[in-house]
């Protein structure tokens, strides 16, 4: 499936069997558990893991989510991650999420991040490596 966004990250997580709710399915805020860690593996495989600087630092300012097709035990989810164009100091970030081996989207939604200074808790310019992986967006 084509997708307007450039593709920077895939990965896979294991479904357990205490993400499910009782509805019988993966219940909603674990999805964007599941966004959360490919986000901070995503970061990580860039060279910023999680808590690597106290002098500057990506933040979520926002998140969404569409559930489509609900995801259930026993599984793997395989996640895409994809970036958008870059601000001065935000990048957006878009994911879909599907059982490992289906093409149809189970998930989709976006999340944007700030590159911040933790000390001031101001934006700061987006690394340049960062602002790179995303010019071709």
């Amino acid at each position: 499936m084509e997708h307007p966004h450039k593709l920077v990250f895939t990965t896979q997580i294991p479904i357990r069997w205490g993400d499910m709710d009782a509805m019988g399915h993966v219940n909603n805020t674990v999805y964007f558990r599941y966004a959360e860690q490919a986000r901070i593996d995503w970061l990580a495989s860039l060279g910023f893991p999680a808590g690597h600087d106290r002098n500057e630092s990506p933040v979520i300012i926002n998140a969404s989510c569409t559930f489509q097709i609900p995801l259930t035990y026993p599984g793997t989810v395989e996640l895409r991650m994809y970036t958008g164009h870059a601000g001065r100091s935000s990048l957006p970030t878009y994911f879909d999420m599907r059982p490992l081996g289906d093409e149809k989207i189970y998930a989709e939604g976006a999340a944007k991040i700030v590159w911040m200074n933790p000390t001031t808790g101001k934006s700061i310019p987006l690394p340049d490596s960062m602002r790179r992986l995303a010019a071709d967006a």
